[in-house]
C-alpha cells in the first residue's frame, strides 16, 4: 500500500513510466533467457550462431546507448521512449515470425537498439521531471523493475508450454500497449536547443574526469548485480539439489523489494551525504556473498526437505543482503548522475554510464565465470564468491574516495528542465 500511495503522489507521467518499467521487464525476461533454447533446440543452429545472435543483440543495445542517451537530449525523451518501445515491439515480433539467420540477426539488431534508446531515455526523463523527489522516483523504478524481472520468466514458462512463439508475440503485444500508453499519456515537450555538435557533448561528457571516475567506481556495482543471474541462481542449485532454487532467488528479491525499498530510500535520504550511502551499499552488495560461501562445495543431494531448507537459507541469505545493498544505493546513484554535468545532457550522462556498466558487467561475468571453473577444478568453490567480495569492498573504498577528494555532486539536485 506505501509502495502505491507514493506512486500516487507523482504526476501521472512518471506513473506511467514505472508500470512501463514494469511491462518492459516482464516483456524481455518472458522471452530473452529462453531464446538460446528456442534457437538451439526448436530450430537446431549450432552452438557459435546462437552466440552470434545473443551477442549481436547485447552489443546493438551495449554500444549504442550512447547514442540513445544524445538522442534522448536532442530530441526528447518522449519521442526516444517510444520509439525505442515501438522498435522492441517489431524485433520481439520477428523472432516469433522468423526462423531465418537473417531474420534472426535483424531482430536481434531491433532489439538491442530499442533498449540503447529508452533505457536513458527513461531514466533521463525520470530524473529531470521528478526534482527533488528523484531519489524516491528512482527507488519506486526499483520496485517495478525487480517485480517485472519477477513475474516475465515465470509468464515466459507458462507460455513455453505452448510454444517459443507464444511467447514473442506476447512480448511483442506488452510492448506494443506501451508504446501505446505512453504516446497518450507523456507530455511533448520542446528540447531544449543544442547550443553545440554531438560529438562536442560527447567529448564534454567524456572529459568529465568525476563523472568517469564514479562511473568506473560503479564496476562493482553491476558486476555485483549481475550475480542474480550467474552465481547466486548456480549456488542455489548446487546447494539443493534443486533446478527451482534458483526462482527463490527473485522471489526473496521481489518481496524485499516491494517491502523495503521505499521505507529504506526515505529513512536514509535525509541522513548523511549519498555517497555514505551508496558507499554502505556496495560493501553490503560484497559481504552478501560470505554466507553461500559455507554451501557451494557439498558433492551430495540433500536427503530431505529440511537439509535442503538448511542448504537454501546460506544463498538467500546473500541473495537478501545483495538486493538490500542495491536498494541502499541504486537510488543514490541514479540521483547523482544528472549532477555530475550540464541538465541538458542528463541522457548522454546516462548513456555513457549504461556503457561503461555493460561492459562491466560483461567483463565482470567472464572473471566470476573463471573462478567458478577454477575453484571446481582446484577445490576452491569459495573463490567466485571471495572475488565478489572483494570487489565489493574495493567499489565502497573507490566511491568513499571520490568523496573524500569532493569529487562527487552535492545532496541537492539540479534545477529540473523541460525534457
Amino acid at each position: 500500500m506505501k509502495t502505491w500511495h507514493e506512486m500516487r503522489a507523482f504526476p501521472l507521467a512518471i506513473r506511467l513510466l514505472l508500470v512501463n518499467q514494469l511491462g518492459v521487464n516482464i516483456g524481455f525476461y518472458l522471452l530473452i533467457p529462453y531464446l538460446a533454447l528456442h534457437l538451439s533446440e526448436d530450430l537446431g543452429m549450432s552452438a557459435a550462431v546462437v552466440g552470434i545472435v545473443l551477442g549481436v543483440r547485447n552489443l546493438s543495445q551495449q554500444g549504442l546507448f550512447l547514442i540513445g542517451g544524445s538522442a534522448s537530449d536532442r530530441l526528447g525523451a518522449r519521442g526516444v521512449i517510444i520509439a525505442g518501445c515501438a522498435l522492441r515491439t517489431v524485433g520481439f515480433g520477428l523472432f516469433a515470425l522468423g526462423d531465418g539467420l537473417a531474420v534472426l540477426l535483424a531482430a536481434s539488431v531491433l532489439s538491442g537498439l530499442a533498449g540503447a534508446l529508452f533505457n536513458p531515455a527513461v531514466r533521463a526523463y525520470l530524473a529531470l521531471e521528478a526534482g527533488s523527489r528523484r531519489a524516491e522516483a528512482f527507488a519506486l523504478f526499483n520496485v517495478f523493475a525487480t517485480t517485472g524481472a519477477l513475474l516475465g520468466p515465470l509468464i515466459g514458462s507458462a507460455l513455453l508450454l505452448v510454444d517459443f512463439r507464444a511467447s514473442a508475440l506476447t512480448a511483442a503485444g506488452i510492448f506494443a500497449v506501451l508504446t501505446v500508453a505512453q504516446a497518450l499519456v507523456l507530455p511533448a515537450r520542446e528540447a531544449p536547443p543544442a547550443g553545440n555538435s554531438v560529438l562536442t557533448d560527447w567529448r564534454e561528457v567524456v572529459g568529465n574526469r568525476r563523472f568517469l571516475a564514479f562511473a568506473l567506481a560503479m564496476v562493482g556495482m553491476f558486476t555485483m548485480e549481475n550475480q542474480l543471474y550467474l552465481l547466486l541462481p548456480e549456488g542455489a542449485r548446487r546447494a539443493t539439489g534443486w533446478d527451482g532454487a534458483a526462482g527463490l532467488v527473485f522471489l526473496v528479491g521481489t518481496l524485499s523489494n516491494l517491502g523495503f525499498q521505499l521505507r529504506i530510500t526515505r529513512a536514509l535520504k535525509e541522513r548523511g551525504s549519498r555517497a555514505r550511502w551508496i558507499g554502505a551499499g556496495l560493501a553490503l552488495m560484497g559481504l552478501a556473498f560470505v554466507p553461500p560461501m559455507a554451501v557451494p562445495g557439498h558433492g551430495t543431494a540433500p536427503t530431505g526437505l529440511a537439509e535442503t531448507a538448511l542448504r537454501a537459507l546460506p544463498v538467500l541469505a546473500g541473495a537478501l543482503l545483495l538486493y538490500l545493498g542495491m536498494m541502499i544505493a541504486q537510488p543514490f546513484v541514479m540521483e547523482l548522475i544528472p549532477g555530475f554535468g550540464r541538465p541538458e545532457l542528463t541522457g548522454t550522462y546516462f548513456g555513457l554510464f549504461y556503457v561503461v556498466s555493460g561492459v562491466a558487467a560483461a567483463a565482470g561475468n567472464t572473471v566470476v565465470g573463471w573462478a567458478m571453473d577454477t575453484g571446481e577444478r582446484t577445490g576452491a568453490p569459495w573463490l567466485p564468491w571471495a572475488c565478489c567480495l572483494a570487489l565489493g569492498l574495493l567499489s565502497a573504498a573507490c566511491v568513499g574516495r571520490l568523496h573524500r577528494r569532493r569529487a562527487l555532486p552535492g545532496a541537492k539536485a539540479p534545477v529540473p528542465t523541460a525534457v
